[in-house]
């Protein structure tokens, strides 16, 4: 057998090995985590009642006219689209709609179905389900605070949450409406919706208003009272000495601020750029699919189509690289918002990393190399205590509203990681291995 074939088979062992080990992990912290007093339905979710009575002990009240409570009004207003100004009348039709499946083919799947008010506002799932039981290739993204980012989904691809709102209804793998005019039959007939759409817009039914308005509901999903805030004003106390080492070590050693700064002014720690920082290396050849991915698209250019692609093909993998066709690009995606990071796991656009000691043992060796990693990615050689101080910090950044799920959410992790630790590479963390030596060895798969 020749050495070519022999590291082949050793790289296809390896890999298969770790990915197993890794959705065991993703399924038993799940299981572990979950709340078995709150009622379920058929995808895992909170039925929809659940859900709305525990919205409505979360939100409290707030004239949703006015900036969130904290907020410079200067500010928040540039959050806001100039066709669609917040009224109460728009915000409730978009709650309703948020929560209603008849949005979806089968009846089944609605925006709440992978956004769960009880789940952290994502559904805490590597990738979601959808209708039929269809599975995407994509983690959901909580919608706390998405106001507030600049660009939505992990490739950026869409420039408004009124534009998001449109996109899984009418994707086959998640709501799978055929068409627009089909998603509004399902509604158009309710009594309620046609007084509410006349109410919210002063016009009959359409989908871009339908998007409207389940963007100006999400708009009021803004939770950033954290504990960290709370320090950052000022109150020592606040948080943990060991979660204030791990702040220190954020923003130096640990290098973290680099891409999710955390200030005063910028409290969602994200810089609303994208990057590649190795996780679709492990197992993607990106010029391959980077070919396959530019023949599609210009088979058919259409926002639809790319939509389909990122959620439902491998060609997901390619990041930001299907929007923009830029080389640069290949592999890199939306820095997350690292606010509420405690409870909206597991982490990564694929959500392969169930735990956040897999993510700092990601960075801390360096990521995957590959030709495309981003320039700002080495190892970091933490050690397991600055590991764990990181971690302490992280969890300081949940809304206080959500203190016991992050709590949970903490002991679940924690037990994990004391099992296994899939992404841990201390060689490569201290430089005592270098990432052409596993090039040469046959250790890497699609690096080259």
């Amino acid at each position: 057998m020749s050495y070519r074939m022999v590291c082949f088979q050793r790289r296809t062992v390896r890999g298969l090995c770790v990915g197993l080990i890794v959705v065991a992990s993703l399924w038993s912290l799940a299981a572990a985590a979950q709340s078995p007093e709150i009622p379920r339905g058929k995808h895992g979710d909170a039925t929809a009642e659940y859900q709305m009575e525990r919205l409505k002990q979360l939100s409290g009240s707030w004239d949703v006219t006015q900036a969130p409570a904290g907020f410079d009004p200067v500010v928040w207003a540039a959050f806001i689209p100039q066709d669609n100004p917040m009224t109460p009348e728009r915000v409730e039709l978009g709650r309703k709609l948020y929560f209603d499946t008849r949005l979806s083919r089968d009846n089944s799947v609605s925006c709440a179905t992978c956004h769960d008010v009880t789940r952290g506002f994502t559904d805490q799932r590597p990738v979601s389900e959808g209708i039929e039981g269809k599975l995407g290739k994509r983690n959901a993204p909580t919608t706390l605070n998405g106001a507030l980012l600049q660009t939505l989904f992990w490739d950026g691809r869409s420039p408004t949450l009124d534009h998001q709102a449109r996109q899984p209804i009418l994707n086959p793998i998640e709501m799978g409406m055929p068409d627009e005019a089909a998603a509004l039959k399902a509604i158009r007939d309710v009594p309620e919706y046609q007084e509410a759409f006349k109410k919210a817009f002063g016009r009959e039914m359409n989908y871009e208003d339908l998007g409207r308005a389940i963007g100006a509901f999400e708009r009021t999903l803004v939770f950033v009272d954290s504990p960290f805030r709370k320090f950052l004003r000022g109150d020592a106390a606040a948080i943990s000495p060991q979660a204030r080492a791990g702040w220190e070590l954020f923003n130096g050693k640990g290098r973290c601020m680099t891409c999710h700064p955390m200030n005063p002014s910028n409290p969602l720690g994200t810089d609303n750029r994208f990057h590649n920082v190795g996780v679709s290396a492990r197992h993607q050849d990106f010029e391959a699919l980077a070919k396959k991915a530019v023949a599609a698209l210009a088979e058919d250019p259409s926002e639809q189509k790319l939509d389909e692609l990122a959620v439902g093909t491998d060609l997901g993998e390619m990041g930001r690289f299907m929007v923009t066709h830029n080389r640069a690009d290949m592999g890199a995606f939306r820095t997350p918002l690292i606010l509420n990071i405690g409870i909206t796991g597991p982490y990564m656009h694929d959500g392969s990393m169930a735990t956040l000691w897999d993510v700092l043992d990601h960075y801390n060796k360096g990521g995957e190399a590959n030709p495309f990693l981003d320039g700002g990615i080495e190892p970091l050689a933490l050690t397991e205590e600055e590991i764990d101080q990181l971690v302490a910090f992280l969890f300081t950044l949940t809304d206080a509203r959500f203190a016991e799920e992050n709590q949970r959410q903490f002991g679940a992790q924690q037990a994990a990681a004391k099992k296994q630790r899939p992404f841990r590479d201390e060689a490569m963390a201290l430089r005592q291995t270098l990432p052409f030596e596993k090039r040469v060895t046959g250790e890497k798969t699609k690096d080259k």
